[in-house]
Parts: structure tokens; C-alpha cells; sequence
């Protein structure tokens, strides 16, 4: 079973591209908000935000920033985009696809003694904390759909957040519970993108997403926001 929904999967991947080039609609209206996971190689126009919108032929506003995190007080550099939440825009948008919570770990507690921070983030419940409201925020403020990304995995070699290994799926967890509660709220977990011993889908600091694995990210996401149409 388990390689037949391998096979079901590497098909609808490979097909993405054509499927969407054949279609003549207009693309969604997408907002992009998160970390590095979604803003690595935006110079090049080769991030997971830049591939969605060649993807589905849509409208894609970017403001993920590089080192953001969920829970972040500075007024000055959180209004420049280090607040996730603040990165948020109003608009009449079809979707939103964002992802956080790994700075705030990694950074904020160094992957050891995370317990309070995780319930800062969101609660074993899925129900409260600042990605709890932040998503609250956005369907009240414009009744889009939510794309919330995990987070790549290791590739099994030295990285320096393999011991957060623990703490990252359990945030991943709590915000699949999240999903659960509201059917407009959409999670696409990576835990299955990067196999072991393959270090083509990380840069070279073995944190952050590759070329290729941004693409390979914005191929999933656009999966899912064809399926939901």
C-alpha cells in the first residue's frame, strides 16, 4: 500500500506542470508569509512563493523573511518583516500559505527546554497560542484558505538542528490538530520529501531548502491548492 500511494504521488508530481500549463483559468490570489523555508532564493525568483505563481498562474504577494519568527517584540525589525504575524497583509486573497515556529525554537530556546515555548506557539490542543491566532486572524480578516508548511527534515547527516528534531514534530502535531478543527485550514507536512542520505534538497548549511527543494515545496503546495479548488 505504502508504495503504491508512493507511485500515485510521484505521478501527480510530475504531472503538476503540464496540468497546470493546460489550464486557461485565472490562478488564485496567494499571500506568502513564513521564514527561510519559503523566502530561500528570492533573488534568483526561484523561491517557493516565485514557483507557485509560475505553477498555478497565479497572483503571488511575497513577505516571507529569512530568520522570522512567531513570537518576536521588536517593534522596529518586526514591522521589517522578522513578525510573522506582522507580515500579514489585508486583502481579498484566495489563499494564504505561510509556515513558523522553527526560528522561535531553534533561536529561542535552542532546542532544549522548548515545553513553555511550543504552548507559546500553540497549544497541545491545537486551539490556542500565536499560530492558533494568527490563522483566526487571517480567516476573519479575509475568509482565505490556509496552507500552513512543515519543515524539511535531516538528511540524516551532521546538521545543526538535528536536536530539534523532537520539538519540531511535535510543533508539527499540534498544528495538524490545528488543521483539523477548521477544514479551511490546510497542513502539508515534509517530513516524507528528503530521503535518507540525500543531501540534494538542503543548501550547504543543511538547514535551509536547496534550488531544487524549493521547487520540489512549491510543486507540493500547488498539489494541494488544485486539489481544494
Amino acid at each position: 500500500m505504502t508504495t503504491l500511494r508512493a507511485l500515485i504521488a510521484a505521478i501527480a508530481f510530475l504531472a503538476l506542470p503540464a496540468a497546470v500549463q493546460a489550464s486557461d483559468q485565472p490562478g488564485p490570489r496567494i499571500l506568502v508569509i513564513g521564514d527561510s523555508l519559503l523566502a530561500s532564493h528570492r533573488i534568483s525568483e526561484r523561491n517557493v512563493g516565485s514557483r507557485l505563481a509560475r505553477y498555478l498562474r497565479a497572483q503571488v504577494d511575497d513577505h516571507a523573511v529569512a530568520g522570522a519568527r512567531m513570537i518576536y517584540n521588536l517593534p522596529l525589525t518586526g514591522a521589517m518583516g522578522l513578525s510573522i504575524p506582522r507580515q500579514y497583509r489585508k486583502g481579498d486573497w484566495d489563499w494564504v500559505v505561510m509556515n513558523g515556529g522553527g526560528n522561535d525554537l531553534w533561536l529561542g530556546c535552542g532546542c532544549h527546554a522548548c515545553d513553555h515555548k511550543l504552548d507559546r506557539l500553540i497549544a497541545e490542543n491545537g486551539r490556542r497560542g500565536s499560530i492558533p491566532s494568527l490563522v483566526q486572524k487571517i480567516r476573519r480578516s479575509s475568509g482565505a484558505r490556509i496552507l500552513i508548511v512543515g519543515y524539511l527534515r535531516s538528511p540524516g547527516f551532521s546538521s545543526p538542528i538535528e536536536s530539534c528534531k523532537d520539538e519540531g514534530d511535535e510543533l508539527e502535531a499540534r498544528i495538524a490538530r490545528l488543521a483539523e478543527i477548521d477544514p479551511n485550514v490546510h497542513f502539508h507536512s515534509l517530513t516524507d520529501l528528503v530521503p535518507e542520505g540525500d543531501l540534494s534538497f538542503h543548501a550547504v548549511d543543511r538547514i535551509h531548502p536547496s534550488l531544487k527543494a524549493s521547487d520540489a515545496i512549491a510543486r507540493r503546495l500547488a498539489q494541494v491548492i488544485l486539489t481544494a479548488q
